[in-house]
């Protein structure tokens, strides 16, 4: 299969080891790409030529090469920044007004400020509202993203703000846009000092669907300090891979076949793999790692077979291995606990989200050592079995 896959320029970390933002220039993909068949977890050190990385710098680019093929092959492409992109503030209330190509669209989101802290004060930009519990000294920015893209069933496919810019065909699923809307609000920040919000410090969160755009956002937009995408199972933290197997196994749970049937998040360019998963030269292990160098808490439940358990547990604990060659392996958590209803934060995971709070928001120093599980022998997983490629020891 060859495919044409265009370049876009790397978003790049705010961390120090790589250059500021927006300015890198990486090899384009070659024009011509064919897919081979992987049953196991692709290796995110090796480029699609088949060379390894020989160096923590060359991962700037190895990321911008995973980024264009999630959006060649799943997630549809992401649009630059628009033409123009102004805002206005009222009160607690952020106006982003957007242009392009002769059109044009608004939209809102509340800003809701912690009575507690100094500004300019950390914030989480929430998708659809927050649904873990609101940090001392933190600001909640409440994101509409089904204002940006709708997702009522899959008849919401091209329905939205971001396709009344960019016309309803525009192979951007759902999440993409809804990663769009986010970097325009980041863009409005950036040019409303008034909004008293750290630029340095800002996350972003959702739960179930809207966790999943929530890990899209943070893998685009590397001006987000911390991701913390809640129980956002298959298609968010969860293997494709995995998933097919779990259910070939017996376990009911969702899977990339079910899932392009039920919503409109991914884009049309993905159909034509979710019944052969295996040809895909990326998994949800490496959508994680577009988050990297930068910190990412994975919040997962084992209670419940529909989202994956195992194949989160697989796929993120796999992704840790990414942090793990930059040497920066506590900026990559998992907490992955049971016996709560979907969306439920459970009290036990309140340590862990404290300890990225206030090590990534806050500027503290804690303990973010965290890649668990309740779930009893791994929830099945063997990683041998999945993973047939080693972590680089870079110097």
């Amino acid at each position: 299969m060859a495919v044409k896959v265009p370049f876009v320029a790397l978003l790049i970390s705010a961390f120090a080891l790589w250059p500021v933002y927006g300015q890198s220039a990486c090899p384009t993909l070659p024009a011509n790409i064919t897919l081979k068949s992987d049953a196991k977890l692709p290796d995110p050190f090796t480029f699609i030529n088949g060379t390894r990385m020989a160096s923590k710098d060359d991962w700037e680019c190895r990321r911008e090469e995973i980024s264009q093929l999630f959006q060649r092959y799943e997630l549809g492409t992401l649009p630059p920044k628009p033409s123009s992109v102004n805002s206005s503030l009222s009160g607690n209330s952020l106006t982003i007004n957007v242009s392009e190509a002769g059109k044009s669209i608004s939209f809102s989101v509340s800003i809701a400020r912690p009575s507690s802290g100094t500004a300019p004060f950390p914030a989480i930009i929430a998708f659809g509202g927050l649904s873990i519990p609101t940090p001392a000294g933190v600001a909640v920015i409440n994101f509409n993203n089904d204002d940006i893209a709708a997702q009522n069933s899959g008849s919401s496919r091209g329905q939205g703000k971001f396709f009344t810019l960019y016309g309803s065909n525009h192979s951007a699923g759902a999440m993409t846009a809804w990663a769009w809307g986010v970097s325009r609000i980041i863009d409005a920040l950036e040019a409303t000092p008034a909004a008293n919000i750290d630029l340095t410090k800002i996350a972003v969160s959702g739960c179930s669907r809207n966790g999943k755009g929530a890990l899209v956002a943070g893998a685009f937009d590397t001006r987000i300090a911390l991701t913390i995408p809640q129980e956002s199972g298959s298609g968010g933290a969860g293997s494709w891979r995995i998933s097919d197997a779990m259910m070939a196994n017996g376990t009911t749970t969702q899977t990339a076949s079910e899932i392009v049937q039920e919503n409109v998040w991914f884009s049309t360019l993905f159909n034509q793999y979710v019944n052969q998963v295996s040809m895909l030269p990326f998994d949800h292990h490496m959508l994680s790692a577009l988050v990297a160098p930068r910190a990412l808490l994975i919040i997962d439940n084992t209670g419940i077979d529909w989202l994956g358990p195992e194949s989160v547990w697989g796929a993120q604990s796999t992704a840790n291995k990414v942090w793990q060659a930059l040497g920066i392996a506590d900026s990559m958590g998992v907490s992955q606990v049971g016996n709560h209803n979907h969306c439920q934060f459970p009290a036990s995971e309140q340590p862990d989200l404290d300890a990225f709070v206030n090590k990534f928001l806050k500027g503290q120093s804690t303990n973010t050592s965290i890649v668990k599980t309740d779930g009893s022998n791994n929830l099945g997983f063997v990683a041998s079995q999945w993973v047939d490629w080693s972590v680089p020891a870079f110097a």
